[in-house]
């Protein structure tokens, strides 16, 4: 079975920060994967300053981020939503990526517009209300 070669290269990442410019989110997926029943889920997620994302955890998955381009923190807490580490990824000071364990609460901190590959294990599982910390 044949799948499109797709180059990851400025003009992707341009085209899908554009989208996320317009989105009411602040922020776009494109996905390499050809369903949400994919047993990996390989995507870019665009990240404009601004968006924001919940503070979340992933019951069943290691999340694995890859920054292409920008400067984030992640922010990791407990289960009293108190914080308990930051890591600064920025891939011109040698920072590119981190592995996050299952059911690790975080969260990230957009400091410029930013673009992360991530991979998570499949399939797709929308975030269930007892895994966001509210």
């Amino acid at each position: 079975k044949f799948f499109a070669m797709v180059m990851i290269d400025d003009c992707l990442l341009d085209s899908v920060m554009e989208q996320a410019g317009k989105s009411p989110r602040l922020r776009m997926n494109y996905n390499f994967h050809k369903s949400l029943d994919a047993k990996a889920q390989r995507l870019l997620n665009a990240l404009k300053v601004g968006t924001e994302l919940p503070i979340h955890r992933h019951r069943h998955t290691i999340e694995t981020y890859v920054l292409l381009r920008g400067k984030i923190d992640v922010l990791f807490y407990d289960d009293r939503k108190v914080l308990q580490n930051r890591i600064h990824l920025d891939p011109k000071l040698g920072l590119y990526g981190l592995n996050i364990p299952e059911g690790q609460w975080h969260t990230l901190e957009v400091l410029e517009d930013s673009v992360l590959f991530e991979v998570k294990d499949g399939p797709y599982m929308l975030l269930q209300e007892e895994d966001m910390l509210r």
